[in-house]
């Protein structure tokens, strides 16, 4: 692409954001980030990629980590604090966002390139039983036990959005585009969010 554009895509757990996002980079030419993030924080930062798994879009309450204001800590497991891998996630996301074109997936992406003039924002939703038909043939599991998964998932991360951002996680206003995936699948949805953006002017 010869303009650069950067889409973030914020979702409900088994929406298919990153399927999504896997069909935006594909017709587009233009790399994704979501697990690969968490393996560029830690590189760019030093510390374990397993440091940021534990706690990807995960927020821990009254947990020993509140004690680290400044986010560091020094002992033997290479702790770091929430708010730290936050802040080494969140340099990371900007640095992606300065490089090139790149798609985005979760992690507060929206919130922290905010200031961006080249940024498509998309919330991916869908109804539950679809999502928890989905993450049941994903995982091998119930549909009950999907459901389940559904709700806690769902929570952590809105718990994890509203605490970082202050903003309210899902709330069709924080975003440029909200689509239901299910209407148009995975193809469909990410041909929608293109010529979206072409229309908005974006490339």
């Amino acid at each position: 692409m010869e303009k650069k554009i950067i889409i973030t895509i914020g979702r409900q757990f088994g929406a298919g954001g990153k399927l999504v996002a896997d069909a935006l980079g594909r017709k587009l030419g233009i790399p994704v980030y979501d697990s690969e993030l968490i393996t560029k924080a830690a590189q760019d930062s030093g510390f374990s990629a397993e440091l940021f798994v534990r706690k990807d879009e995960k927020r821990s309450f009254f947990s020993f980590s509140s004690i680290f204001a400044n986010g560091f800590s020094t002992d033997q497991d290479n702790y770091m604090s929430e708010s730290g891998l936050f802040r080494l996630q969140s340099e990371t996301i900007s640095k992606i966002a300065e490089m090139g074109s790149a798609i985005i997936v979760g992690r507060c992406s929206d919130y922290i390139l905010r200031d961006r003039t080249d940024t498509l924002d998309v919330f991916l939703t869908a109804p539950a039983e679809v999502r928890a038909r989905r993450v049941a043939d994903r995982a091998g599991i119930s549909y009950d036990e999907a459901m389940e998964t559904l709700e806690k998932r769902d929570k952590g991360r809105e718990e994890y959005y509203n605490y970082y951002t202050f903003g309210d996680w899902g709330k069709a206003s924080n975003y440029d585009l909200c689509l239901d995936s299910s209407i148009l699948g995975i193809e469909g949805t990410a041909d929608f969010i293109i010529d979206f953006a072409r229309k908005a002017g974006l490339f």
